[in-house]
């Protein structure tokens, strides 16, 4: 009973740190942004890139380990509908999370060398940027769909 415990604990944190940094990422990266100034887009950037490598990707390595764990533990099959598409859409969450990570890390470059040579941001942030932006909406809406998985497990037949 201790061990459930534990990873149903372990796993809802996990996908509170996944969402809530996300979601905060993608909040302090726009003001950021709006603001066009590079010493702040700068600063935010690098802060956002150091968030997304500790909290974000161990979140990320964690989360499967634990649903796995515990849908062991339960009894629940993966091949269960519910978890299937919850593994599906945890994938193609990925796919365009590290697009992301990369894009930040650029942003985060042109910004400091902006600072650096005292000019405006390119058309290349700006581009960037807008990539980033897109990017983040089927994310949030494939996590959002995992935590409503999570909690309903409707039957649903793949096969």
């Amino acid at each position: 009973m201790l061990y459930e415990l534990a990873l149903r604990w372990a796993h809802i944190v996990g996908a509170t740190v996944l969402f809530g940094t996300g979601a905060g990422i993608a909040f302090f990266m726009l003001m950021a942004h709006l603001t066009r100034d590079a010493r702040l887009i700068a600063h935010v950037a690098g802060t956002v890139v150091l968030a997304d490598t500790v909290f974000t990707a161990t979140a990320v390595v964690l989360q499967p380990l634990t649903g796995i764990l515990l849908a062991q533990e339960l009894g629940w099959a993966l091949s269960e509908g519910w978890i299937l598409l919850s593994l599906l859409l945890y994938v193609l969450t990925g796919a365009f999370w590290l697009p992301v990570v990369w894009i930040q890390i650029q942003l985060r470059n042109i910004a400091r060398e902006c600072v650096d040579k005292g000019t405006a941001l390119p058309a290349r942030y700006f581009t960037l940027f807008r990539i980033w932006f897109v990017c983040g909406f089927p994310a949030f809406f494939a996590v959002a769909t995992i935590f409503w998985l999570m909690l309903a497990r409707p039957e649903i037949d793949f096969f």
